[in-house]
């Protein structure tokens, strides 16, 4: 049952930002497993049966194409999958608890169907709405987008801001809650996923 994430979590990963070494990680694995790893498959666990089976993150970093070498990476992330790129992620770190929802990742496939979406009076307007209801709930609306409209586009369209990302998510930071080591968090993570739905069922309508 998950009971939360304890305090040690966010100072396990405030240590790992200042010393992201092996030797660093290999002493302090223990903390890791037990008030990391072990409370977030926890927590996935119990928000399987309303939004289905979720990921836990492997926490080794792929470094082959990257110039930063540290090997770990400073936060543990969970994610539910709802159509390919898209769905609910939970990422606990040393600022806090961060919930997100959305898509996170375009085929070429994928990003031609979700601009021929929003283009569309019907489903263009409805992610429109989407959107601002979830801005005005107070989450943050991130995602990559381009710098101009995108080919075959005109920079007056209705809908244009939309257009021009390639991915589109809605997330909410909680800065070192001070319910995070108790099961006030599942309620929280629960909240926030039911009310970011309206924008994961939009993409696993078009996309699906």
């Amino acid at each position: 049952m998950f009971t939360g994430f304890p305090v040690t979590a966010l100072d396990f990963y405030e240590d790992l930002e200042s010393d992201n070494s092996k030797s660093f990680w290999a002493a302090h694995k223990p903390v890791y497993d037990e008030s990391v790893r072990a409370p977030m498959i926890a927590l996935l666990d119990e928000l399987e049966p309303e939004f289905g089976p979720g990921k836990v993150f492997r926490p080794h970093r792929d470094v082959r194409f990257s110039k930063d070498k540290a090997p770990y990476k400073t936060h543990q992330g969970g994610f539910v999958e709802t159509t390919p790129g898209a769905g609910f992620y939970v990422q606990v770190d040393a600022r806090g608890l961060f919930v997100a929802g959305g898509h996170y990742a375009h085929s070429p496939d994928r990003l031609a169907r979700y601009r021929a979406a929003v283009d569309a009076e019907l489903r263009g307007s409805q992610l429109v709405s989407v959107v601002a209801g979830l801005e005005a709930a107070g989450f943050d609306i991130g995602g990559e987008q381009l710098k101009t409209a995108p080919r075959g586009f005109g920079t007056d369209h209705p809908r244009i801001e939309l257009l021009r990302h390639k991915s589109l998510t809605a997330g909410r930071l909680f800065t070192s809650p001070d319910w995070i080591d108790s099961p006030r968090t599942l309620t929280e993570v629960r909240d926030a996923w039911v009310a970011m739905r309206p924008l994961v069922d939009w993409f696993s309508d078009v996309l699906g």
